[in-house]
């Protein structure tokens, strides 16, 4: 059985994503990381980090995820930034040729 995967903004300007992201978990994930961008537009944020260190399993769902995420932050005027992006999504994103659509910090 696949660990669930979770979502969670331990401090403002910081979220952390773990577990499992496929066609099973990113549609409960997707709602989710909608609400807290909604948050943290509400707190004046306009910048968010998201840690992927603790994603076990990544497929093309999680990349769809990510970008989502990406265009909903730029759409309301956030910075969303990922770091430790998981080499399956990695080399997702380059057979995609999104090599340049992602912003990653210094892990």
């Amino acid at each position: 059985m696949n660990p669930p995967a979770r979502l969670s903004a331990p401090d403002a300007g910081r979220w952390t994503l773990s577990g499992v992201l496929d066609f099973d978990t990113v549609a409960r994930l997707a709602v989710e990381g909608e609400t807290l961008l909604h948050t943290a537009l509400a707190h004046s944020q306009t910048e968010i980090l998201v840690d992927l260190a603790a994603i076990e399993r990544a497929n093309s769902a999680g990349l769809a995820l990510l970008l989502e995420w990406l265009d909903c932050a730029q759409a309301s005027g956030l910075r969303l930034t990922y770091t430790h992006l998981p080499e399956s999504l990695q080399r997702l994103a380059a057979l995609s040729n999104l090599g340049d659509v992602w912003l990653l910090a210094d892990a």
